[in-house]
């Protein structure tokens, strides 16, 4: 889908206002569809240069069902609903109101956009405050040691696996030659 700047709708709603074309004569002159022309005339009436605008609005579940509600009373079309609203693209319209038949006014909650995180976030655990090593009891040191002689011996088995693997990528390079 072509992006439209805001100077181009302009142009192309002051040549179907000066009233020597219809809708279709200036769409294809500028390679924009009859309903395109239509929407943007109409926008341009309802709001000004407002409504020609770009706007990036994110819409809670209240609104929306005030929206569908109002379209209901009055009978309203999609595009008409999002005119008087001042929503930009009436399929969004649609939408709401296909989540709010399928799911109630729950479907009608914006949802998180992006792609979900792959792994869950772990709680950080709190670093343990510098304390007095004389006020600590016996076993909590006792813990303490523990904990580093097991991340000592940890790292002196990654680090002699990383030199094997090194040493044996040095003696297959050295078979090649």
């Amino acid at each position: 889908m072509t992006k439209f700047d805001e100077k181009f709708k302009i142009s192309v709603v002051e040549q179907y206002l000066s009233g020597t074309d219809g809708c279709a004569i200036v769409g294809r002159r500028n390679g924009v569809s009859t309903t395109m022309v239509t929407r943007w005339v109409a926008s341009y009436q309802k709001h000004g240069i407002a409504g020609l605008r770009k706007k990036f609005q994110h819409y809670d579940a209240q609104f929306r069902l005030r929206v569908l509600r109002q379209m209901w009373k009055k009978q309203w079309s999609y595009q008409e609903t999002g005119l008087a609203f001042g929503i930009r693209s009436q399929g969004c319209v649609a939408v709401w109101e296909r989540c709010y038949h399928n799911g109630g006014i729950d479907a009608l909650q914006p949802r998180k956009r992006g792609r979900p995180p792959r792994m869950p976030h772990s709680p950080v655990t709190p670093l343990p405050s510098s304390v007095n090593d004389e006020t600590r009891s016996r076993e909590d040191l006792l813990a303490e040691i523990n904990q580093l002689r097991m991340e000592n011996a940890y790292l002196k088995k990654l680090e002699a696996l990383v030199q094997a693997q090194k040493q044996q990528r040095a003696t297959t390079r050295g078979n090649r030659k």
